[in-house]
């Protein structure tokens, strides 16, 4: 492990470098005829200079390293250090002078990936923290900052593997799956003011033009400020619906290992176009940043984040149904779409810390949004359609944290976090009626009790879910010695949602009409209340022995699940159920690993589901509840190998995992001509799915290679038409690619991506072809 670093001697430039390995030996690729300057280091080792002058014949040096007894008046900056859980990067040994941005930057780091999504993976695990001088940066998605982090202003990056945000906890919680990166700006002045302006106009046959970028940092001891800023109207997004979603606040618990997963669902509108896809954009974005320590022991920080967006799209559909023996016509639609989008997320957060031994967080997330959409379709079936949507949610998330060190041997944590989310979306549909093709949607009409003596028919639903959940528990870890510890846990999970919707019919005349559906057992108006509660205790195991790391533990709940519908007591359940899980990790090398994972989960379904009011998602889509649902159980094995050498540059990531879930809510389908009619219900077949996911890179010289692998099957099931539906697919991908990483050269990125899918649906098969 000691680094061997050349510099040409003309121009003081770094040529290469390498790290030897457990035999002291190294390999550095150079070119023939020039003079270099080797500089080799380790830690608590006298630094080794030496010039050596390379012809075009092959030739081996020896190296002996001596004690450090006096430090040189030499400092080198090596291009990469390995200290416990952190890779360090010097970030001026991977510049070639062509990036701007830090996400250009990192796709020079050996063992960083930028994905398909744009966000930071780490031995095939996506980055969700991105640190700033050690300041938390825009919580929840990296996409922000290394879209517009200056990369000349870097010194260097920090990769933190099994990154916890509480010290205390370090030896006693694992925390594998976890990674940040920090960026350690280069070294100035007190105040460190930095960033970059776009401005740019034009016109079009449309309209005119502009685009205006304003980034500007601030940083200085005690607090910092960042801005972000984007107005646009030619297509540039800066962050997506989808990513602006993921935007959470502090990371999530590591060790939620409680063996209960509770969906409270997600009832926003389901854009009909893709951003990438779209005929015309519009984003307004506003986004800032800060952290503020008045004290050491004190930091407080947030960030705010504004975007508007208008979206206009138009598409061409074709539906074709394969089953003969439905009769369904095929339908072509052509659709224009208008989406308008407005988003505003706040976060605040204080953390504080008077000593070792105490660390106190509090964390205040909120999210409020108006979003709307107008899909104007004309259908080869129905005729010409008007569907307009609306929601304006919100969602306030709260997080009390304490930790506290009572003696070498016992620490206690409480973790509580409280949700509080509204919505209330509202959907309309008006259909043409009175045409050859008005038949589909009125023998739907009938069976739904709307009264089809109306030129059009004009439909609309306004629903409102509210949702309501604590989430807490206690853990005292007990340290027995130093390879080995107890956990002990007592939590609860008390969640309550409140679904109230009203299906009504607008006349001719303007009068409003409450339809009566044939089937007595739906309603087209419901009050659904819904409670449930896991009470839990918990006992955990940690020990290491050798290269092993032994994890098992054992969690015991008692639930309580009901729903009342309208008033009346639709289902009441109580059960207890005891949940085991072990993660065994196999440290083979300071660098290589082997992680083996098995658990067992509950999963209990959202309120939507058990609602047995009437539906409409859109004017062919409609589906009620099931109010007797009940939870289902997942079993989850994986296995994860990752290894990265600096000796010989090859970084190796591989995981494969199966899982079943048995009892899994699924739906139960209809056809009625193009009308689909969908319920719920627990499926007595068991789902499986299993993949496998390889990535391997190689640096020879100036040159990178690398390649992903993944393999993905999976099996669920489903009825419809009154039919059981086995739905099987597998998927194979592989995707090498070649880079270069020359400082005084041209650089080139070459990939290709091979994807294969094969779909079974019900005995009709599908292939897909991807390239």
């Amino acid at each position: 492990m000691a680094s061997v670093v050349l510099i040409r001697t003309e121009g003081r430039a770094m040529e290469t470098y390498g790290i030897t390995g457990a035999d002291g030996k190294f390999s550095l690729k150079v070119k023939p005829n020039t003079q270099y300057e080797v500089q080799i280091s380790a830690f608590g080792l006298r630094t080794l200079n030496d010039i050596v002058d390379v012809s075009d014949v092959d030739f081996t040096k020896n190296y002996t390293m001596s004690n450090n007894i006096m430090l040189d008046e030499v400092v080198v900056k090596l291009p990469v250090t390995v200290s416990g859980d952190t890779i360090i990067y010097n970030a001026d040994a991977f510049k070639n002078g062509s990036e701007r941005k830090l996400e250009d930057l990192l796709e020079n780091l050996p063992g960083v990936v930028i994905n398909e999504n744009n966000q930071i993976e780490v031995e095939g695990k996506v980055v969700n923290k991105l640190l700033v001088n050690g300041k938390e940066f825009f919580e929840g998605d990296t996409k922000i900052g290394t879209k517009n982090i200056p990369s000349n202003v870097v010194d260097k990056i920090q990769v933190l593997r099994n990154y916890s945000e509480v010290g205390q906890l370090n030896s006693v919680r694992s925390s594998q799956d976890n990674f940040a990166i920090n960026i350690k700006l280069k070294e100035g002045k007190d105040n460190f003011l930095f960033g970059n302006i776009t401005g740019g106009g034009g016109k079009s046959p449309r309209e005119e033009l502009y685009l205006a970028q304003p980034k500007i940092f601030y940083y200085n001891p005690k607090y910092s400020i960042n801005f972000i800023g984007d107005l646009n109207n030619i297509g540039e997004i800066a962050l997506t619906r989808r990513d602006i979603q993921g935007f959470s606040g502090r990371f999530q618990q590591t060790n939620n290992r409680s063996g209960t997963n509770i969906d409270l669902g997600n009832n926003n509108i389901n854009f009909n176009t893709n951003q990438n896809n779209a005929l015309f954009i519009e984003n307004k974005l506003a986004s800032a940043n800060f952290s503020y320590s008045p004290k050491d022991n004190l930091d407080v920080s947030g960030f705010f984040i504004y975007n508007y967006s208008r979206i206009e799209a138009k598409e061409n559909r074709l539906f074709q149904y394969t089953d003969a023996l439905l009769e369904i016509p095929d339908e072509f639609t052509e659709a224009r779409t208008q989406e308008l989008s407005t988003q505003a997320v706040i976060k605040l957060g204080v953390s504080y810390k008077p000593n070792a031994n105490n660390q106190l967080d509090y964390d205040l997330f909120s999210r409020f949004s108006d979003d709307s959409q107008r899909l104007n379709t004309n259908s080869s079936i129905l005729g010409n359609t008007l569907e307009r949507e609306r929601i304006s949610p919100y969602n306030i998330n709260q997080n009390l944290n304490y930790y506290l060190t009572i003696n070498d041997n016992n620490i206690l944590s409480l973790e509580v976090q409280h949700v509080l989310k509204q919505e209330d979306p509202v959907y309309n549909a008006i259909l043409e009626n009175g045409n050859t093709s008005s038949g589909i949607f009125t023998n739907t009409a009938q069976i739904l009790g709307f009264d089809t003596n109306v030129l059009q028919y004009n439909v609309s639903q306004d629903q409102k879910i509210a949702s309501n959940q604590l989430d807490a528990k206690v853990d005292h870890y007990l340290i027995l010695n130093n390879k080995a510890n107890l956990n002990f846990t007592a939590g609860t999970i008390l969640s309550r949602q409140s679904y109230n919707s009203d299906l009504l019919q607008r006349l001719d005349n303007g009068t409003v009409f409450t339809p009566t559906p044939q089937d007595e057992g739906l309603a087209t108006s419901n009050v659904t209340d819904y409670d449930f509660s896991d009470f839990y205790l918990g006992t955990y195991l940690r020990l290491r022995s050798g290269k092993f790391t032994f994890t098992p533990g054992l969690s015991l709940h008692q639930y309580k699940n009901s729903n009342s519908q309208s008033g009346n007591i639709s289902f009441d359940q109580r059960f207890t159920q005891l949940f085991p899980d072990l993660e065994v990790r196999f440290q083979i090398k300071k660098s290589e690993s082997l992680t083996f994972n098995y658990r067992v989960q509950n999963q209990f379904t959202d309120v939507t589901r058990l609602a047995s009011s009437l539906v409409m998602n859109t004017y062919n889509s409609f589906q009620f509840g099931e109010p007797s649902l009940v939870n289902g159980v997942s079993q989850n094995v994986s296995l994860l190998y990752n290894s990265f050498n600096l000796f010989n540059n090859i970084n190796v990531f591989v995981r494969a995992a199966y899982a079943t879930n048995s009892d899994p809510v699924r739906s139960l389908t209809s056809f009625d001509n193009i009308i689909r009619t969908s319920t719920f219900f627990n499926s007595p077949f068991t789902d499986e799915n299993a993949n496998a996911f390889g990535r391997i890179q190689k640096t020879i010289g100036k040159v990178r290679l690398s390649a992903n692998g993944s393999l993905s099957q999976s099996k669920f099931n489903q009825i419809i038409q009154g039919s059981p539906s086995l739905n099987k697919s597998f998927t194979r991908s592989i995707i090498p690619s070649i880079s270069t990483i020359f400082r005084d050269a041209p650089n080139f990125r070459i990939s290709y991506r091979n994807g294969v899918t094969d779909n079974n649906q019900g005995g009709r098969l599908t292939k897909f072809y991807r390239n």
